[in-house]
């Protein structure tokens, strides 16, 4: 019989990025999580509804704190509302690293969990970019800013797990970096036809 203790949800994400981290994340089940967790294998189900949502479970909140900074940014352009929606996200990853590292690394030796990392970078630009359309970009100059922001978020993140900077200083660095890498580039769109 399984004793009751606090905080079964954060028992469960760390009794699963240990496993996944001693015998790979294919090699175990949601019932050796739970196990290791001290729960039932129907207490692990009723927090995560598969063992890859344990590594995925604040990819929604993410996605929901960078919508809204878009949503309350003051800037004007585009690009200036991303920044700000990064800025947010530092405040995510506040105490996050040594989560962060281990999770990146179980992601990496896994390609169905690669895949998933992708999905939720790819869905977190389309949520940007339906957020920048609200508040009245031109749809395709909205996706591109998604893009960029979201390459620039990636860029940051694995600067910020292999690094001794925070998530903002992180973000800043990236964003210097971009700046520099475009800062010659001047393209005049063809004429329309």
């Amino acid at each position: 019989m399984v004793r009751w203790e606090p905080d079964a949800r954060g028992r469960l994400q760390r009794a699963a990025l240990e496993l996944y981290a001693e015998r790979g994340f294919e090699a175990t089940t949601a019932h050796d999580i739970a196990e290791r967790a001290g729960v039932t294998e129907r207490t692990f189900f009723r927090h995560f509804a598969d063992k890859r949502e344990v590594l995925f479970d604040g990819s929604a909140r993410l996605q929901q704190a960078m919508v809204a900074a878009v949503t309350a940014s003051p800037a004007a352009s585009p690009f200036g509302v991303i920044v700000d929606a990064l800025t947010a996200a530092a405040e995510f990853f506040a105490d996050l690293r040594d989560w962060a590292t281990k999770r990146t690394a179980v992601i990496a030796a896994t390609p169905s969990l690669q895949e998933r990392e992708l999905l939720k970078l790819h869905r977190m630009s389309e949520a940007i970019a339906n957020a920048l359309v609200a508040r009245g970009t031109e749809p395709a100059q909205a996706a591109l800013a998604a893009d960029l922001g979201v390459a620039v978020f990636h860029r940051s993140f694995q600067s910020w797990i292999s690094g001794d900077h925070d998530f903002g200083s992180c973000v800043r660095t990236t964003l210097h970096d971009f700046a520099r890498v475009t800062a010659d580039v001047s393209v005049e769109p063809e004429p329309a036809r």
